[in-house]
């Protein structure tokens, strides 16, 4: 399929997909802190880190990354009748690099561990690159909805919020990276559900 065909495609109608595909991602991301080892605490430790290179049961965190990142291109696809074309851009960005970051690892939180410089710094770069995209995605939606007088622009501005201020909490909170990455991602769930739920949101 081209990328005209992706983004020209009339999918207005309702598709429990994307709600399937997001919901498995959080289920997948809810768990995965499970198959880790005793010295991975979700307090403490990201997401990311449960998806780390040469960590037991990291499959299922990437997994939800996967699931995540094809429930965002679905989304963005539907919705771009409603959003025009430089949202759904930013958003089916986000979606993309949520899959590009199940595919590059970050480096294990445990000391010594060996892993792959490259990779890792590919996780930092489109993991940045995404946070960018999701908080750009969600700040024009918002404007559109304030010059249209359209209800949910208070759901922009809570993501939009949580996109700003948690990473530069988390530089202040290390011992809570974990707890406040996962509010972000909460957040990120809420904000593309509510898109999902019905066409034209």
């Amino acid at each position: 399929m081209t990328q005209k065909q992706l983004f020209d495609a009339d999918t207005t109608r309702f598709s429990p997909v994307p709600l399937v595909l997001l919901a498995g991602s959080l289920l997948a991301l809810l768990f995965a802190p499970g198959l880790m080892p005793e010295s991975y605490s979700w307090l403490g430790h990201t997401t990311s880190e449960s998806a780390a290179q040469g960590v037991p049961g990291a499959w299922l965190a990437r997994l939800g990354f996967l699931l995540f990142g094809f429930g965002v291109l679905w989304i963005a696809r539907s919705q771009r009748s409603r959003w025009g074309l430089g949202v759904s851009l930013l958003h089916a960005a986000f979606g993309i690099l949520m899959i590009t970051t199940a595919a590059f690892s970050t480096r294990s939180w445990e000391t010594g561990a060996v892993f792959d410089l490259v990779e890792d710094s590919l996780h930092s770069f489109t993991a940045t690159a995404m946070g960018f995209a999701f908080a750009f995605g969600v700040g024009l939606r918002m404007v559109q909805r304030l010059g249209r007088r359209e209800r949910g622009w208070w759901l922009d501005a809570l993501a939009l919020a949580a996109a700003t201020f948690i990473p530069l909490a988390m530089n202040f909170l290390p011992g809570l990276d974990g707890l406040l990455q996962r509010l972000m991602f909460g957040v990120a769930y809420v904000w593309y559900g509510w898109a999902a739920r019905s066409p034209g949101v």
